[in-house]
């Protein structure tokens, strides 16, 4: 099989993670350390967030050398041993990829600034914008250039949209595919997949700047590139799409080999909808032959172990609910569940770092600390995405560039090693069983009936998960032997919110 069928891949914010110099951002240097503790927790890849040179106007998603590593991170020869080192225990490596923009300081923007080559972006000559687009951040997409000139920034305007339908830019991206391919890296993760082909013929449409027929042709020619080379490179799109059938589109056999599932993530903890949204992405995913990516937390979003403790347990980008009441501990007892259901389903998981610590997220961070441009952008009625952002504790732990909460010593790598009762522990248990239950991973499953308050799941002849969601325990099926439990089960039987591994009785 496919190793990225049903892989388990880590997430890696390189900032937060692991400082390794103290001076209070994470870096290539404490990734490096920490590469055994990745193994020892049981994943198969990590994928890193953007690596390369930026002004962090939007924490490294605004690239201004694709071809070289960040300076407060390391290197590029530290990036080459890095891949090296994590092949050697065992962890392959995923890098983003950021096609839709680059940074302002980008040599080319700094040439298109000067006049030079401006087709490699979208300028408009003008008294006025040529459209009334909205950044995804808040506010007007276009700004205004020094000569008086309008250009199109889909986020920050530190952010300028590139031009994909100049061949040069088509030539570029080519050429950093194979810039990091010949590094040894293991694939990409796609920023903003959808958002490359612009429409300005319909400039009222519906997102006329996302989903365009043409970019599916970029994502052919990429492909071909990858299966240039040996050892199964792999694309992971990242597209925000309501429309499961246009989703799938990406997943074509000559195009991306998998997507994330952000219905998944969005859905609340409620069985009716998880059982609707499982099925809908299964049933997305099958005609192309794609597996599916089951997803709690990552950079962008709200931290499950918080979002499972309020009343509302969706995710929506319009209504973030910072500062909602939050229950941690239920939150957290959900959490437990809640790995145990996604690594339980068809297809490839995707682990947030922190998440198998149990973090939650950080709500009262100062203001003046902010970074993320959704703060300003959004006139300081968003406070944004630094809060799932803070550096992760590992227990002996300097200064950091987003203050950790006092408590997280409690949480930290350090505290809960050693408890078998720990996230830590239970992440660590729930990924080496995954390892070695021959039904788990890619394949096939069948829903289990044991009533409307639980959602429950066989795969293959004798593996079967049961997740209680209703307000009493429940019976389990027949069985020969309870695997695992998120939490003590009652008298035999599982208790609300938790989540129950069985052998099924043959």
């Amino acid at each position: 099989m496919n190793w990225w069928r049903g892989a388990a891949i880590y997430q890696v914010y390189p900032r937060s993670f692991a400082d390794g110099n103290g001076d209070g951002v994470g870096d290539l240097a404490g990734l490096r350390q920490k590469l055994p503790y990745l193994a020892e927790l049981g994943v198969d890849a990590i994928w890193l967030s953007p690596w390369y040179p930026s002004p962090l106007a939007d924490g490294g998603y605004d690239v201004a050398d694709y071809r070289d590593i960040e300076p407060v991170f390391g290197t590029l020869v530290e990036a080459e041993k890095l891949i090296g080192e994590a092949h050697a225990v065992g962890l392959r490596v995923i890098i983003d990829i950021v096609p839709n923009h680059c940074s302002d300081q980008h040599p080319w923007f700094q040439e298109a600034l000067r006049g030079v080559k401006r087709d490699r972006f979208w300028f408009h000559e003008g008294d006025e914008p040529p459209n009334d687009w909205q950044s995804r951040f808040g506010g007007p997409a276009w700004s205004k250039a020094p000569d008086g000139s309008w250009y199109l920034h889909l986020y920050s305007p530190e952010q300028p949209d590139l031009n994909w339908t100049n061949p040069e830019v088509r030539a570029e991206f080519e050429s950093i595919l194979r810039f990091w391919l010949d590094r040894g890296v293991d694939g990409f993760r796609i920023d903003v997949a959808d958002g490359l082909v612009k429409d300005f013929t319909k400039p009222d449409a519906e997102l006329p700047y996302s989903d365009q027929d043409g970019v599916h042709d970029i994502y052919r020619s990429w492909r071909r590139v990858l299966d240039e080379y040996p050892d199964e490179r792999v694309f992971v799109g990242e597209m925000w799409l309501p429309d499961p059938e246009r989703f799938a589109r990406y997943l074509r056999a000559d195009e991306l080999h998998s997507a994330f599932n952000f219905d998944f993530l969005c859905c609340p903890w409620e069985p009716g909808e998880l059982r609707r949204v499982i099925d809908a992405t299964l049933a997305a995913h099958a005609p192309v032959g794609a597996p599916p990516t089951w997803v709690l937390s990552n950079h962008d979003v709200t931290r499950h172990v918080s979002r499972m403790g309020r009343e509302d347990t969706s995710f929506d980008f319009g209504r973030r609910q910072h500062l909602t009441p939050t229950d941690l501990e239920l939150g957290t007892e959900r959490a437990r569940a809640a790995i145990m259901l996604t690594t339980a389903l068809p297809g490839c998981v995707y682990v947030y770092q922190g998440e198998e610590l149990g973090l939650e997220e950080v709500d009262d961070l100062p203001d003046e600390l902010r970074e993320d441009p959704v703060w300003v952008r959004s006139g300081h009625t968003d406070r944004g995405r630094d809060g799932c952002r803070v550096p992760i504790p590992w227990g002996d732990d300097g200064p950091s560039w987003l203050p950790r909460p006092e408590h997280w010593r409690s949480l930290s790598v350090a505290a809960q090693t050693g408890d078998p009762d720990s996230m830590l522990a239970h992440y660590r248990t729930v990924l080496a069983l995954r390892r070695s239950e021959p039904s788990l991973g890619d394949g096939p499953m069948a829903w289990l009936d044991l009533g409307p308050g639980v959602v429950a799941f066989s795969r293959g002849d004798d593996f079967a998960c049961v997740l209680n969601l209703s307000a009493e325990p429940v019976a389990l099926p027949a069985h020969d032997a309870v695997l695992l439990a998120s939490r003590p089960l009652a008298d035999g039987a599982v208790p609300p919110d938790t989540a129950v591994w069985i052998r099924r009785a043959r």
